[in-house]
């Protein structure tokens, strides 16, 4: 039996003209993930991210104190959503992302004003009422990332062992189809989803099993400062 761990990137940098760049916080928790697996995953077979900076920040911080030097593989079918395109088809104001900014900024709450249009704008997305507006579908999403998982087990081969480095909504769109969870539920995993938290998945010939959800242990008790979801 072989077992894929798929990490949800560091901390990107909320609010920032370049939101793909780790904040220090991300990368923190990346060298903070990376001694948690030195001792619980020594040696893995491969390694993967998605073709994200933040996706590769996290990888090489993690690689930092993890001891492990695997080449890393790019998957861009583990890349994230197009964000932006969600949130100005949802809203038009906001095709402009300085206009976004200074009004989200300027709430009393940023993360939380942010996140309640971001759920607005994935629920829209996700109906699948409005396909014909955005370039690549939710179910077009889902197909591209379990492609993705696909081409790793098929890089691996029976009971070996990789390691992905990728964003909450990949990692959302494997958990629906291995929980068999209807569209308007999947989200519910990715709200929840911490930045460097750990998924993993077993699989055999048998098939493809959810193994962990969202571990995060590593940053809990005096670390707990270092959970955040975005």
């Amino acid at each position: 039996m072989g077992a894929v761990y798929l990490v949800r990137h560091g901390q990107a940098s909320f609010g920032k003209s370049d939101y793909d760049a780790l904040s220090e916080t991300g990368f923190e928790q990346a060298r903070v993930l990376g001694e948690n697996l030195r001792s619980r995953l020594p040696r893995p077979d491969a390694l993967f991210t998605g073709s994200l900076r933040r996706h590769r920040e996290t990888a090489e911080a993690c690689q930092s104190t993890w001891g492990v030097d695997l080449a890393l593989q790019s998957l861009p079918g583990f890349d994230e959503f197009d964000q932006d395109e969600l949130i100005r088809l949802h809203t038009p104001r906001y095709a402009d992302p300085a206009t976004l900014r200074q009004e989200v900024l300027s709430t009393a709450d940023p993360r939380r004003a942010f996140q309640e249009l971001f759920t607005q704008a994935v629920a829209r997305w996700v109906s699948g009422q409005h396909d014909a507006e955005y370039q690549e579908t939710w179910s077009a999403f889902r197909q591209r990332c379990t492609q993705a998982l696909d081409a790793v087990l098929k890089t691996l081969g029976p009971s070996a062992t990789g390691v992905v480095f990728t964003s909450g909504g990949p990692i959302t769109a494997v958990c629906q189809q291995l929980l068999h969870l209807p569209d308007e539920h999947a989200f519910r995993i990715n709200w929840m989803l911490t930045n460097c938290g750990v998924t993993k998945l077993i699989y055999s010939e048998r098939g493809r099993y959810l193994s962990t959800l969202n571990e995060h242990a590593h940053f809990e008790g005096a670390r707990r400062a270092l959970i955040t979801y975005r």
